[in-house]
């Protein structure tokens, strides 16, 4: 892989409409992306040509339309990784049909409602553990919950699932993270930045290759046998599919999930007449976690590459040219949901985007919601409340989270 050039902030400000280096954005972008949505409600092409795409209904459109896609540009050949210096691998989240079809059709049976209720029980242990943990490291109550309970939860349900053994569990949550953040187009990564995440991204990699081999000889109870011994119309995966599964489970799935769950609690603890909600309908923990991903879910911004000539919102795009999809600014579309910047558990909001949308919607959404619901559930339980006001943001755009929650957390009564 090429190394990222050093930022160009001056560039960055002629391709978005946004600054995505400024804090205050990524504590509260919704403000600025209402102002822009105002005036170019569906999409808004910047002075560089570059279209950002803003309206849910012109967001959602393209995400299942097949004039849109990956494609082969520079966007997408910077998330592929490099096996013993052969051929790039690109991970199962970048690809297109065929390819993209065969692969989903054979992981996404691993994400069946019966699985995810098998994992309920385990799940809970886990959250309670982690609690029970960081409130015996710290008596007087102040944690991160990002580094005590989000990070480490949604870390352990995907090693699980796996069958990834212990000893490997601290480097791959921390390859995870760096491997998240960059998801963002090199653009607005540093080179220490893009660095992180193909190195974490070569070691997923690496790690598959050898945990599939042991499971050829010695198959287990995990999502990595599964695979192994997986087929679709009478052939099997092979090393480089399954290298693309397995690392873009743990490259984007662990990291959207811890996001999730740090973007929820906080949303949470700033809306303590939501949480007091919560308290009093704990039945309703699952159309409030609906509600949040909508509010403030951790997929904020993609890009799309047109195949074919064809338009989104009335402006003109060519074929090859790439757009970015505001999914954090069509999650507030006043068109679609009423009074959009109120965050309310009681109303049951429809077509959230928080997980995508077409034939790219997140295999493991089931995995995330629930893990959030349980995380949620759990803190209501508690009393929580924030440590600081401004608690700071890993500056990321396609998978937009904290990089820390202090809170004080106490045991309810």
């Amino acid at each position: 892989m090429t190394e990222a050039p050093p930022i160009d902030a001056g560039l960055v400000s002629q391709l978005l409409p946004f600054n995505p280096f400024d804090p205050a954005f990524h504590a509260d972008p919704y403000p600025i992306l209402r102002r822009i949505r105002e005036q170019s409600p569906g999409a808004v092409r910047m002075p560089a040509g570059v279209v950002t795409v803003l309206g849910h209904q012109e967001v959602s459109r393209v995400l299942s339309d097949p004039n849109f896609g990956w494609g082969d540009g520079d966007a997408v050949k910077q998330q592929e990784v490099s096996l013993d210096g052969g051929k790039p691998v690109r991970i199962l989240a970048f690809m297109d049909p065929p390819d993209h079809t065969r692969l989903r059709g054979l992981v996404s049976k691993a994400f069946t409602p019966r699985t995810v209720a098998r994992l309920r029980p385990r799940m809970e242990q886990i959250t309670d553990d982690l609690i029970a943990t960081a409130l015996a490291a710290s008596p007087d109550g102040h944690i991160d919950l990002v580094a005590s309970l989000f990070r480490p939860l949604g870390g352990l349900v995907l090693t699980e699932m796996l069958g990834i053994p212990e000893e490997y569990h601290a480097k791959a949550f921390d390859f995870s993270m760096d491997s998240a953040r960059g998801l963002d187009p090199d653009f607005t990564l540093t080179p220490e930045q893009a660095a992180k995440r193909d190195e974490g991204r070569l070691w997923f990699a690496e790690l598959t290759r050898n945990l599939a081999e042991q499971r050829r000889s010695e198959p287990g109870d995990d999502l990595i046998t599964e695979l192994v011994n997986a087929e679709q119309d009478g052939e099997r995966l092979t090393e480089t599919e399954l290298v693309s599964i397995c690392v873009n489970l743990l490259a984007a799935g662990f990291g959207a999930t811890t996001a999730q769950m740090a973007n929820s609690a906080l949303a949470l603890l700033q809306h303590v007449d939501q949480l007091a909600w919560l308290r009093e309908h704990p039945e309703g923990i699952n159309g409030a976690t609906e509600e949040l991903l909508r509010f403030d879910g951790p997929l904020f911004l993609l890009t799309r590459s047109a195949f074919r000539d064809t338009e989104v919102g009335g402006l003109p795009i060519a074929a090859g040219e790439q757009i970015f999809l505001s999914m954090g600014s069509a999650s507030h579309d006043p068109a679609v949901y009423d009074d959009p910047d109120r965050l309310d558990l009681s109303r049951t909001p429809h077509k959230v985007l928080g997980y995508g949308h077409g034939i790219h919607f997140c295999v493991a959404a089931p995995i995330a919601r629930m893990t959030t619901q349980t995380a949620l559930a759990a803190l209501a339980r508690h009393d929580v409340e924030l440590a600081t006001e401004t608690p700071e943001f890993n500056g990321a755009l396609v998978i937009r989270t904290l990089a820390s929650l202090p809170v004080r957390l106490a045991p309810r009564g």
